[in-house]
Parts: C-alpha cells; structure tokens; sequence
C-alpha cells in the first residue's frame, strides 16, 4: 500500500489572479494588532494577501494600491521597500 501523498495548498495572486502553490507566493499579512509585515514562514495569524514573486505582479500590487485593499490597511514603506527588493531578486 502506497502512503497518501500530502496535498499542496494552493492560493490566488492579488494581481493576476493565478493559482499556485502556496510555498510559491509572497504573503503579506496585517497581524490583529494592525502591523503589516511580509510572512516568509506562511503561519503568522492575522488577514493575509498573496502575490507572484514575479517583478510584474509586485509592481503592479504596490502601484495600483491591491495590497492596501485586500488588508484594509495602508502599507508600510518598509514591506514596499522589501517587496520592491524581492522583485529585483525574483526576475
């Protein structure tokens, strides 16, 4: 007998609305208490948004506001500044 094969969760980018793999999108999340930081670990509480890793789609999140609007909150220069970094490293 074969062992179950451990399913993958998937989500949807803000910006193209494609759906991969969790591991493979950036999470953003605004904590209860308000803050909003970048989730490399994919656990922290609070509301998260997802984005591509691609340059594209990051730009694209930053400059149309999605992120603001998908966490109800305005974004921090920090988490931009780091997203904007991620970008350059991703393509």
């Amino acid at each position: 007998m074969e062992p179950k094969k451990k399913k993958t969760p998937e989500r949807r980018c803000i910006c193209c609305g494609e759906h991969m793999p969790k591991p493979e999108l950036l999470r953003v999340v605004r904590s209860p208490s308000g803050e909003v930081t970048l989730d490399a670990t994919g656990k922290k509480s609070g509301r998260g948004a997802y984005v591509c890793r691609s340059e594209k789609c990051i730009e694209r999140a930053l400059s149309r506001g999605l992120l603001s609007k998908h966490l109800d909150c305005p974004i921090p220069d920090e988490v931009k500044e780091t997203l904007a970094a991620e970008a350059e490293r991703g393509s």
